[in-house]
């Protein structure tokens, strides 16, 4: 994130999006921390160059006067399930999300447990700054993304000694399949960064 004061707006974005609803420029100035407020209209294209890149959700304007702006879905995920606890969590658990599904889609929709474990080490050391360490996304991976279904973890056909995979789980490939039903491959525009990421 570009500063931690912006936090808090950040996750405000995420449950107006949830919610579909149009946001306007006074609520999000409303929701800043007093002595950040005045300085925000010059980092509010950041703030949205940084969802679009880090959440997948565009920042559009509704009307010409430029109050009020809808967030508009590239990936079409919810992120149901995920918007529970405090601010810093649930931005962790959708940079964790993002992650690893551009992971699994560059990789050519799957990659193994011990890959997947190496780039996540990495993404560990270069994420310190954001309070992100290895264990606790680990985990977030494992069993939080597992259970709200946006990852599968399964055995690797035929593998002996056994070892193991992550795919992309039912819910991203629903969620993403509403825009013209066919799947991750609809996202051009957002293939260069994720690859670019990688």
């Amino acid at each position: 994130l570009l500063n931690a004061k912006l936090c808090k707006l950040v996750s405000f974005l995420l449950h107006k999006y949830q919610k579909k609803e149009q946001v306007t420029m006074k609520e999000m100035r409303h929701v800043l921390p007093h002595d950040y407020r005045h300085n925000f209209p010059l980092n509010f294209w950041e703030l949205c160059e940084s969802m679009y890149l880090g959440f997948g959700i565009k920042i559009t304007k509704v009307n010409h006067s430029g109050n009020t702006y809808e967030l508009v879905p590239i990936l079409r995920l919810t992120y149901s399930g995920i918007l529970g606890g405090d601010d810093e969590r649930i931005i962790l658990k959708i940079n964790i999300i993002i992650f690893v599904l551009s992971l699994i889609f560059i990789e050519g929709h799957c990659i193994s447990e011990e890959d997947l474990t190496e780039k996540v080490k990495r993404w560990d050391m270069l994420a310190h700054s954001e309070h992100i360490h290895f264990e606790e996304a680990w985990e977030s991976i494992t069993e939080d993304l597992v259970q709200e279904e946006y990852l599968m973890y399964r055995q690797i056909p035929n593998s002996d000694p056994a070892r193991y995979e992550f795919l992309w789980g039912p819910r991203p490939h629903a969620e993403t399949s509403k825009m013209n039903g066919t799947g991750p491959k609809s996202y051009p525009e957002l293939y260069e960064e994720a690859l670019g990421a990688e």
